[in-house]
């Protein structure tokens, strides 16, 4: 412990980021990033803001992506919140928001920072147990709380929670703050935004680090009711006034405008975790129902940490969660298609040595 720590960093007990080897040897499938780059539009807009203006501040406010981001929504500029990726909005929500004399709610199987968000704040929560299947029941979130968070599809399970029932959530807690997580939409749900103008209570999170292939530049964003992104503003604002760069928003904005190859590479990792699944079933694994990026799985005669052991020494690194109730269980990205058959034939290779 460093002498100059106070009591609260000797007692922060930090997000573990996943692992990011610095070798180029390995099929990385732990982490959930695209196997596809960016836009080629990006890439250029990126090259465009490559000038001596970097020497200037960007604009606070981001306004240009903010209009690119609610055209592309329906919705309008000021119902859109822009940070330095989600992690950083969704630092803001907690602090902004759930900071309240009741417990908020969030599932026990979840994104594993917000446990990590309440202690930073201080704030109290509850978790509400998901079915033995993984699936979140509305019902368990019926008792009192400050507020309510949940990834959809939910990680690490990929399980996804249909439009109906987040309506039901909202009208049954309209006196709450209903935060939908929305990382991996993309692949598989349809995105609660679409419910902005009928719910102040509901606040919608997402991040172009997954589907839109951004992850090494960290943008995400917000869409609510306007007084509650005026709330974010007043955070963020006393915190960072400007989260995002030139090339961030330029590199953002770009993508929004090419549809087409965000379409493209959505519906290829769709395809491929399809294939995927039938692939691990057919070596006798069970696999949750995905609707995001990667799979969740347990294969009955293995133990998940001596598989993601002997992936590894095949050079493929998948994500193993040592916590309760899903030690048996490997999150497994859906890579390109070349990643995703080594990977199985690793697999078969390491099954079918136990045989």
């Amino acid at each position: 412990m460093n002498r100059f720590w106070s009591d609260f960093v000797t007692r922060l007990q930090p997000y573990t980021p996943g692992e990011q080897p610095q070798s180029k040897n390995l099929v990385k499938l732990n982490t959930n990033e695209s196997p596809y780059g960016p836009s080629p539009r990006v890439l250029a807009a990126i090259q465009a803001q490559s000038t001596d203006d970097l020497r200037l501040y960007p604009p606070p406010n981001a306004e240009y992506l903010k209009q690119a981001i609610a055209h592309y929504h329906g919705v309008k500029p000021g119902q859109v919140f822009v940070g330095n990726g989600s992690d950083e909005v969704l630092a803001h929500v907690f602090n902004g928001f759930f900071r309240q004399s009741q417990p908020i709610l969030f599932p026990d199987i979840s994104y594993s920072f917000y446990p990590v968000f309440c202690q930073l704040y201080g704030i109290e929560y509850q978790q509400v147990l998901l079915d033995d299947e993984f699936a979140l029941p509305i019902a368990a979130f019926d008792r009192p709380n400050g507020g309510i968070v949940f990834p959809n599809p939910n990680a690490p399970t990929g399980r996804l929670l249909g439009l109906q029932q987040i309506q039901e959530l909202l009208e049954r807690h309209g006196d709450s703050l209903v935060v939908v997580d929305e990382a991996y939409v993309d692949f598989g749900g349809v995105s609660a935004i679409e419910l902005i103008s009928d719910y102040d209570n509901l606040l919608v999170v997402h991040t172009l680090s997954k589907s839109r292939s951004l992850a090494g530049l960290r943008v995400g964003y917000a869409v609510g009711e306007k007084s509650l992104i005026e709330g974010l503003d007043r955070i963020k604002n006393s915190f960072n006034s400007y989260p995002l760069g030139h090339l961030q928003i330029a590199a953002a904005v770009a993508s929004f405008e090419d549809d087409d190859y965000f379409l493209v590479c959505t519906r290829r990792v769709i395809a491929s975790r399809e294939a995927l699944t039938d692939a691990l079933l057919a070596l006798d694994f069970s696999v949750i129902p995905s609707a995001a990026n990667f799979v969740f799985v347990t294969h009955s005669n293995w133990k998940a940490a001596a598989l993601a052991d002997a992936l590894r020494q095949r050079d493929i690194i998948v994500r193993y969660f040592d916590k309760p109730r899903i030690r048996a269980y490997l999150r497994i990205t859906v890579g390109a298609e070349a990643e995703n058959a080594l990977l199985i034939e690793a697999l078969r290779d390491i099954v079918d040595s136990a045989g």
